[in-house]
């Protein structure tokens, strides 16, 4: 996983590219309308029920924007909200206010969105020791939230990007002529490049589960679109010998089933590509 430094550094361009994309040479409907001396309050309204995520974020927008603005939160990330709550208050200049309304927007109708589906998954696995994990399947840009979102939902964080976990997918596999081949390969590449990187691999099938056994230093094996049957017997088959994974077309009506096989994680690309935003909106007051 990336650390809490690259994580920032994530976020700061997310915000510096949001702002370059959305303000360019100014805000010219609040420039040519409302004073600089201009002061106002708004309100962060929410329409929709669900788990709020992004107030953390938005704090950093409205910091990034005007220093000056001033927060006031009532709602927390990760809390469950329904229609007519207000999540926080902002206050200072209103041109700031203005100018950073629509990407505090955007990310926490995106961020809210995700943690409430993330929050769902969560629910439909209590009682298992099964985890609901993120994938790369992000809108490009914007991974860092997410992923953060997903978190803020109960979930868990798979690897942030191809930097920082080595997954052996199909491809991979085929391309490098066979799995050992591509487990030895890789061994040897991390070796030689001095990276200490998890290894995962994927099974498209028993045989090839069998074949991943054979190879010492796997982080975990993903069992991509198995049955129920054959994941319980692949669950068997790795024992503790390293951590499982199921992934492909799991929904909500197959989740749990998919816990119920002994899996460790079940990841889930769904849980950020497949998401209506919730209805939220800046008020002023």
């Amino acid at each position: 996983m990336i650390s809490e430094e690259q994580f920032k550094t994530e976020l700061d361009l997310i915000i510096t590219n949001a702002i370059r994309e959305d303000v360019g040479d100014g805000d010219h409907s609040s420039l040519a309308c409302i004073p600089a001396s201009a002061t106002g309050k708004a309100k962060l309204l929410v329409k929709d029920d669900g788990i709020i995520a992004g107030v953390n974020f938005a704090k950093q927008v409205f910091q990034y924007v005007d220093k000056n603005l001033e927060v006031e939160v009532l709602i927390n990330d990760g809390t469950s909200v329904k229609f007519g709550d207000i999540v926080f208050y902002v206050s200072g200049s209103s041109q700031s206010i203005l100018k950073a309304e629509r990407l505090v927007l955007n990310a926490m109708q995106r961020m809210s969105a995700i943690a409430t589906k993330t929050n769902y998954f969560v629910k439909l696995l209590q009682g298992t020791d099964t985890k609901i994990l993120d994938t790369r399947k992000t809108t490009p840009g914007i991974r860092a939230l997410e992923k953060w979102a997903v978190k803020i939902g109960g979930g868990e964080n798979h690897r942030f990007a191809l930097y920082d976990m080595v997954m052996l997918k199909d491809n991979h596999i085929d391309f490098a002529g066979g799995i050992t081949k591509a487990i030895e390969k890789t061994q040897k590449y991390l070796k030689d490049k001095n990276l200490d990187l998890k290894i995962i691999v994927e099974a498209r099938n028993l045989n090839e589960v069998e074949i991943i056994l054979k190879s010492n230093g796997i982080y975990r094996i993903l069992l991509d679109n198995f049955s129920f049957e054959d994941t319980q017997k692949a669950v068997k088959m790795i024992g503790d010998q390293c951590l499982t994974e199921s992934s492909g077309g799991i929904n909500e009506e197959t989740i749990r089933k998919y816990a119920e096989c002994g899996v460790d994680f079940i990841s889930s690309g769904a849980l950020t590509h497949s998401i209506y935003n919730m209805d939220l909106s800046l008020k002023a007051v």
